[in-house]
């Protein structure tokens, strides 16, 4: 089975309020479901803890029940619930950071990925998930992509390893799409993208990937992650010695120009 979202406190607080706000209304869910442009089962799977409603079902479910914010409030809360397990308090700590800096060494950081390549990433996961559980994180995933344009601006520095974006994940359009959009996203002016080319041989980063984040208190904290548990370190010593190698991987990695031009050409390849 998926995961459901039965486990969490405020989803249920969600799932009994709109209930209640529907049948004072005197709807069905399918009335409910055809004024949101979502299906009966759709709202169905929420009032049952079944799924996480999106931000734009909130939003359209407030005006249309004529809830008067009261379940546009639980937005920011539900938001988190989308995630698993391993990554809400993570989750959290993103999308309050005043900078990450992320490596990846075999598959792309969730923040550049396109919809069909974080499908494809999710879908390959085994023990097989369920559609709707595999639907569900593709939209959770694609969601903190919203960090790129969020006020206070925060910055992001992404090296990735050659071979992650020589990997096929989906089909070779996906791919090309996915090259298309990281070089979109490293246009914009808080985005760095390096590339840790092949060709190079030894490097700092041989203990695998890490994430490290610049909190609003200016704490610098370093997240790992693997084999769907995660590890969050703050010790001031040890997340030194992680800022440290990650600079000597950043300086080893090609220049922002020549990563450029290198993932450009994968793309032509594709």
């Amino acid at each position: 089975m998926g995961q459901s979202a039965g486990s969490s406190g405020t989803a249920r607080y969600f799932a009994e309020l709109l209930r209640t706000f529907r049948k004072s209304r005197g709807l069905t869910q399918a009335q409910l479901g055809e004024l949101v442009h979502v299906s009966d089962s759709y709202v169905s799977a929420v009032e049952t803890c079944e799924r996480i409603p999106s931000p734009e079902f909130i939003a359209a479910a407030d005006e249309a029940l004529e809830a008067g914010g009261l379940l546009a409030i639980a937005t920011e809360h539900l938001a988190h619930d989308r995630y698993p397990a391993f990554f809400k308090d993570f989750a959290k700590l993103e999308a309050e950071a005043l900078s990450v800096s992320s490596y990846s060494t075999h598959m792309l950081n969730g923040l550049l990925q396109t919809e069909a390549y974080a499908r494809a990433v999710i879908g390959s996961r085994f023990p097989p998930l369920e559609d709707e559980e595999v639907e569900r994180l593709v939209e959770a995933r694609l969601a903190r992509q919203t960090l790129f344009f969020r006020k206070p601006v925060a910055l992001f520095s992404f090296v990735i390893e050659e071979s992650v974006l020589r990997r096929r994940f989906g089909t070779r359009d996906g791919m090309h799409e996915l090259l298309d959009h990281i070089l979109r996203c490293a246009a914009l002016r808080n985005v760095v993208v390096q590339v840790l080319a092949s060709a190079h041989g030894e490097h700092a980063g041989v203990d695998g990937g890490m994430t490290l984040v610049e909190t609003p208190g200016h704490k610098q904290l370093v997240y790992l992650e693997a084999q769907e548990r995660s590890l969050l370190i703050s010790d001031p010593d040890e997340v030194a010695r992680y800022s440290q190698r990650y600079a000597m991987i950043r300086t080893q990695a090609l220049g922002i120009e020549e990563s450029a031009a290198l993932i450009k050409q994968l793309a032509g390849e594709t």
